[in-house]
This record gives structure tokens, sequence and C-alpha cells, in this order.
């Protein structure tokens, strides 16, 4: 028989937090990723890093906030837990192979296609193996043109996030570009959803693994850490927040003084206004 399916039994909670999560990982994630092409090329590969794991922290976060307001009639739903670190590792890895591509090839062109297909691919991998972790007394089918979709979604939000970051047009431009990220993964994740269809075998046998409290709950220390931790080196460099590189000072040499060129004639001018000068003689002199 086939199961009602819910996805919002908690109203509008869940879909809302989990919008505002995917926003906060993004947006620190674009701001990292900008500031990797603001310093010294070897901090680039620290900050892209931070940057992969602060989206894909964000990403699963959403998901799995999401996923808590999913219900299904007649079947308790449980989840598997190596399953569930699995759909963690694979959202960080192909995000950072995208940011990496991206951060080193620029926002344009072939690179930018590439980094968007992988990071977008990643995050959509992330919300199917998920699914796949989740146990039920039913078998779980997909609509293959939905899927197809929430895929597509998925890397044009993410080649459009990877343009954003590579403009580096400061900080409120990344904020909109990260709400515009959290409003295309969202509706990745919903649209993936849509594809959801449960037929319930009606055999009351319990399901294996947790529940989604029991672990979900728990598991989300570590993703939310890293938002934090993202969240205070964005607070404490001010490179990240004004998202461009300071201007290069006037190098100062010994026994000049640093005074304004604009205040003083040229050298030239200045000696013609004392009038000749007397040339010494460069022959010793006896004594």
């Amino acid at each position: 028989m086939q199961g009602t399916v819910d996805g919002f039994s908690y109203g509008l909670v869940t879909p809302l937090v989990a919008y505002l999560m995917a926003c906060l990982g993004g947006a620190l994630g674009l701001r990292c990723t900008t500031r990797a092409g603001l310093g010294p090329r070897s901090w680039r590969p620290g900050w892209l890093a931070l940057g992969a794991a602060a989206i894909g922290a964000g990403v699963w976060t959403m998901h799995f906030i999401a996923m808590m307001g999913f219900t299904v009639e007649g079947t308790p739903i449980h989840y598997d837990r190596a399953m569930t670190y699995a759909s963690l590792a694979v959202a960080v890895v192909m995000v950072g192979i995208g940011i990496f591509i991206v951060g080193y090839r620029g926002a344009t062109g072939t690179a930018l296609f590439t980094g968007g297909t992988v990071t977008g691919l990643g995050m959509a991998s992330m919300h199917y193996l998920g699914m796949a972790g989740m146990s039920l007394d039913g078998r779980v089918e997909y609509n293959t043109v939905a899927v197809a979709a929430s895929v597509v979604v998925a890397m044009a939000a993410a080649s459009a996030a990877l343009w954003a970051a590579g403009q580096a047009r400061g900080f409120l431009w990344s904020v909109g570009a990260s709400l515009v990220m959290g409003l295309a993964v969202t509706g990745m994740h919903y649209i993936g959803m849509a594809a959801v269809e449960v037929h319930v075998h009606g055999t009351a046998e319990p399901a294996t693994g947790e529940s989604a409290a029991a672990l979900l709950g728990p598991m989300m220390v570590g993703p939310l850490a890293v938002l934090v931790l993202a969240g205070l080196v964005v607070i404490f460099d001010p490179l990240v927040v004004m998202g461009r590189a300071p201007a290069p000072s006037a190098e100062r040499l010994p026994g000049i003084p640093a005074h304004s060129p604009a205040h003083h004639p040229p050298v030239r001018s200045r000696l013609r206004a004392r009038g000749p000068v007397e040339h010494r003689s460069r022959t010793p002199q006896r004594r």
C-alpha cells in the first residue's frame, strides 16, 4: 500500500531553519573562498578548505534539519549512522574539489563550469546518499524527472555561487549570493523530496537504525562547530569583510622623510631656482 508522505510535519519551522542554515554555510564558505584570492598564495589552500567545510556542513545540516520534518504514515523512519556520516564526507570532499578548481583557475569559463558541476553533484550526492541511509517498513521509489530537475538546480546554484565568490565585490554582494544559494539548495532538497514515493509493506517489523532525534541531534554538533569556527574567522579577519586587498603602502627609504611629493617641487626645478652649481675639482690637493 502507498504511504502518505509528509515533508512538513512541523509546519514551516523546519523549512525556514533549513534555509537559514544553508544561507549561513553559503555565506561563510563564499567569503572564505573570496579571501583565498586576496592574500599570499601559501594561505590559499587553508582558506579554500575552510570554505569547502563551511558550505558542506551548511548543506548537510540543512538537509537533515529538513528531514526531521519528513514522516511517512504507517511506518517509523530510522537512519543508518555510517551512511549518514558518508553523506557528510561526500558533501565536503566534492564541494572542496569544485572550490579548489575555481580558487586556482578562476571563476570563468571552463573552470567555473567544471567547479560548479562538481560542487552541484556533490550537493545532490549528499542528498540522495542521505536518503539511501533511511530505513523504513516499505519500498522507496523516485520520479526520474524530479530527480533530474533537482540535480540541475544543484549544479546551477553551485555555479552561480562560485561565480559570485570570484567577483570579490564586497560583503553585501556575498550576502546576496548566499541568500540565492540557500534558496536554490533548499529548493533542490524539496524538489528531490517531491520525487519520493513510499509503498508501505505493513508487516509491522521494526526498521533498523536510529530515529532522527536520537541520531541527527548529536551528529549536528560537528558541522555546527565548523560553522562557528568559520564565523569567528570571518568576523576577525578584516579582509574577509572588505572583500578586497588593502592598497599597497609607499616604500620608505632610509634617510628620506615620508612627505607627500605633491608638496615639493621636482628636484630639477629646485636646482634651477638656486642658480648654477659650482663644480669642484676632483684632483686631490697637496698639503
